[in-house]
Formats: C-alpha cells, structure tokens, sequence
C-alpha cells in the first residue's frame, strides 16, 4: 500500500467553551495523487469515442472507469497556446500568448500554474516530456527539474532510426555547424531544420523511441514517489502522435493501410474564407513534403494520405501501449485507488479533412480533443458527458476532485458536477480562437485573429484584421446538417439574425456561458 498522505488537516470543534473542554483528535486525510497525461496532437480518434478503425484498448480501459467528456474543447488549436491555457486557467487574450514563441512567464510572470497550485497544497510535482510547449519549459511549475533522458535531445520532437533518415538529419546539420552555430543550437532549437520524412517504422521495442523511454523512466519515477509521504502530481508528456509518425513496426502491423478510411470531406469548405484554412507549413518541414500544395491549391496524393493516416494511427496505438504501462504499474504499485487520472490531447489534427493536415483551425477537427477523467472513488465511472465543456475548465475540475479551492483567476469550471450527473448540459457555449500570423500567415499576408463560438447548434466565426480592428470574415455552420463544416452560411441573407444572435454571445464572453445554478 502507498505510504502517500497528506499534511495532517486538523478538524478542532469545541463542545463547549469551558476551560477543561479538549479539542477532537487530529484527523488525518488522504489526498489523492494526480497523474497527468497529456499526448500531442491527440484528436478524439479513440475506440472510447467511437472510431472501429483505430486499435487503443488501454485509454479504452481508462475511459470505462473513468468519464469521457465527448465536447471538450481548446482555447486555440495550436500547442503553446493551448498547453498554456490548460496549466494556467486562463484563456489567450488573459494570457497574450497566441503563438508558438511566447513565453507565458513574459505576459502574467506571476500566475500561478496548475502543478504549482498543487505544491502550495504540500504536493510533490514532477514531470517528463512534452507538458508546456516543447522548448518553453516552466521550471516554476515543479519541485524538482524536469526528468531528462540521457542520448535523446533536449527536444526530442523528431528522432529518427532508418539510417536513411538519419543520413538526412546529418546532412541538414552541416551548415549549421559550418555557420558556427554551436551544437546546442542544433539539439535544442534546430530540430525544425533537422526533421527528415513525416514517417517512419523500424523493427524494435518501444524504447527506440523517446515515449517508450520515457515510459520506463516515468514507471521508475512513479515507484519513487509511491514510497513518499506527500501525495503527487506527475506529469507524463507524449510526443506522438505529432508529426513525424515514428513508431516501432508492430503498432504499423496492426493495420492493414488499404481499409483505413479516408476523410469524408476532403474539399475545403464552401464559401470559407482563406484566412480559415492553415497553409500546409508543418507537413512542408518534412523532407519528403517539402513542396506540398496550400489546400486551395490542390492536396496530397491518395496514397500519401493513406501512408499518413496509417502512420497516425500507428503513433496512436504506440501511445495507447505506453498509457497502458503507466495504468499497469499504478495497480502493481497499489495506488490506483488513490490516484487521479486524467488524459487529454492538447488539440485536435486534420488527417485530409478540409484538405488540409495539421491543426491550426477554428474548425471542429481541430479545437475537440480527448478529455478523459478517472477519479480514484469511482465518481463517474463508464460516464459520457455530452455536454459543451473547455480544456480551461481542467485545472478547476483536479483542484475539486484533490479537496482544493481553485484560485480566483481560473476561466473555467470544475466538471465534477457533469462527473456526477452526465447529463448536466454543460455550458451553452465553449470559445476557442487563433491567430493567422507569422508561418501560418494567411494568403493575403494580413494578421487575423479568429474568434470562434461552439453552441450546441451552431459555429460560428469572426474573423478580424489585427491592424485595422475591422471584421473581415465571419463564418456560420449548422452542426446538426453539416457536423463536418463543409458550407459556410455566414452569406447567406436568411442567417442574418442568427449571425446576430452569435455575435452577442461572442461579445458578452465566456462568463455568460457558464451553467446557472
């Protein structure tokens, strides 16, 4: 059994107030752990959300005795943004962190994240992987430095094992190295330039890739803080399934690639404005896409999409097993009913939806991810909540599930009461955005800023000029007829009062949207 408890929380009611009254004996209270999973560019493409095709029977098994929120979305579908988002509580515009180069600590350097929430109430945190963006750690975050795998790179985004991939990667070092730049350059920040083929298979273990290392190490470090006498948070960072799609050749052969269904709206939407649709950019930083179309352009060949489908369901189920691992070794160590669990894809990936690959969208595809919690009571075992909820609303949901008060600048809600009650309605709107800017610039070369609005009905868009403020697109799709946000209705004359309606909703925010009661 764990030795994990708590600080002694003492419980002192007097019976009377004579002299000789005594306080009650000290009660000692158990805290639960907290395991924190997160996996990079995880779309809700999971057995426990309904797909047949994909092979992940370990986050299934979560999934059953936990609850899986089935409309849990992003603030901004891209990773700095939306990691920052989920460890602060605080959405982009509180954050003013909208791009992949902001550091959080330079906009609001004293907030208080997740994990540091959860030290300041005698919890020890600890962390591996990809949690904040992948080269803006956040030291503040945990009690001790972030775990480190010897022979794998600071930023372990891209790894490669076929000598022809490696052979690439050398030969993209070398004018680096010629330029002078010093080698921690190239391990920490060229992993951009050294990318080689957006896949890979090669026979061996899971260790040949970093999530299989890095699962080995995380199960060592959980035996660690199992014998501890202050409950945990541990956080376990997934690379895949993110580009490139590198996984041991087993996970390839569970699929037969010609049976892998295709996407079923692979034309960009009717009438979307370009601004809406991301350019292709990070598929063109692999070699062997290096001259792939913009979407309005044309798109990837059928077997091209194939061989990345099959490689992202590969990478999938090579996390899945490593998930599995982790599950495994917190019942071996008898803390799994103390533990909570909680995994989560910091968003979604368009795998030839919209014509596009990558996430970088306002659309569904990319602002829905996994969201799956597993409380150690068994509150809202084998739930499926329905209901609109927000990646914001994670950090209050552990701080309620743990005994702790949330901090009063959190922008979400606790879910306990849809843990509860599944058929809660959630909220009646969840708002999500993303700036067209920098790489990802749109067609015209201007900045836009696209605030988006989820109700239970619609989507809706609004896209604004960062230079001169004014609305220069907006964008309307009916959910219930169109689910893939295939027809832009935003044109069309018939629309106009629900265009009105929506933008009242964007415009009174996140606060009016939360439930009553």
């Amino acid at each position: 059994m764990s030795r994990i408890r708590s600080a002694l929380l003492p419980v002192l009611a007097l019976a009377s107030l004579q002299a000789c009254a005594e306080p009650e004996p000290t009660v000692e209270v158990l805290r639960p752990n907290v395991l924190f999973i997160a996996v990079d560019d995880l779309r809700p493409e999971l057995g426990a959300y309904g797909n047949p095709s994909i092979h992940t029977p370990h986050i299934d098994r979560l999934a059953e005795d936990g609850t899986v929120f089935l409309q849990a979305h992003v603030q901004q579908a891209v990773c700095n943004p939306s990691r920052a988002s989920v460890m602060t509580g605080l959405r982009p515009d509180s954050l003013r962190v909208w791009d992949l180069q902001t550091d959080f600590r330079h906009t609001v350097p004293d907030v208080v994240t997740l994990p540091q929430h959860f030290m300041r109430n005698g919890y020890h945190s600890a962390a591996i992987g990809k949690i904040y963006h992948n080269v803006i750690p956040d030291s503040l975050s945990w009690s001790e430095p972030k775990l480190h795998i010897d022979g794998y790179p600071f930023d372990p985004d891209a790894v490669y094992r076929h000598p022809d991939n490696t052979a690439i990667q050398e030969a993209r070092k070398a004018p680096i190295i010629e330029a002078g730049e010093e080698s921690r350059y190239i391990d920490q920040y060229g992993q951009w330039y050294l990318k080689a083929a957006s896949t890979e298979a090669v026979e061996g273990g899971d260790e040949l890739y970093y999530d299989g290392a890095q699962t080995d190490v995380a199960i060592r470090k959980l035996e660690e803080l199992s014998q501890n006498d202050q409950p945990f948070f541990f956080a376990i960072g997934y690379y895949r399934p993110h580009l490139p799609f590198n996984a041991p050749q087993k996970y390839w052969d569970l699929y037969d690639r010609q049976t892998i269904p295709p996407a079923d709206n692979p034309s960009v939407p009717e009438d979307g404005p370009p601004m809406a649709i991301n350019n292709m950019r990070e598929l063109r930083g692999y070699s062997d896409f290096s001259d792939v179309p913009h979407p309005f352009d044309g798109g990837v060949s059928t077997e091209d999409a194939r061989r990345l489908k099959h490689g992202y369901y590969a990478s999938v189920s090579y996390v899945d097993a490593q998930v599995g691992r982790l599950l495994d070794a917190l019942d071996t160590l008898g803390i799994t009913g103390n533990t909570i669990v909680v995994l989560w894809g910091d968003h979604g990936w368009k795998l030839g939806e919209h014509g596009s690959w990558a996430k970088m969208t306002n659309y569904e595809i990319d602002t829905r991810a996994p969201l799956i919690v597993r409380a150690p009571d068994g509150l809202g075992r084998g739930a499926r909540v329905a209901g609109l909820v927000e990646f914001v609303d994670i950090y209050p949901t552990l701080s309620e599930l743990a005994g702790l008060p949330a901090p009063g600048h959190v922008q979400g809600m606790s879910l306990v009461p849809l843990m509860e009650e599944p058929s809660h309605p959630g909220k009646s709107a969840v708002f999500s955005q993303f700036l067209r800017e920098g790489i990802w610039i749109a067609p015209d070369g201007i900045e836009y800023m696209g605030y988006a609005v989820r109700t239970d009905q619609y989507r809706y868009v609004t896209w604004v000029d960062q230079e001169s403020g004014e609305i220069a697109a907006r964008e309307l799709y009916e959910r219930g007829s169109d689910p893939g946000e295939n027809v832009n209705l935003a044109g069309r004359p018939e629309y106009a009062q629900t265009l009105a309606v929506l933008e009242a909703v964007r415009q009174a925010g996140w606060r009016a949207a939360l439930p009553k009661h």
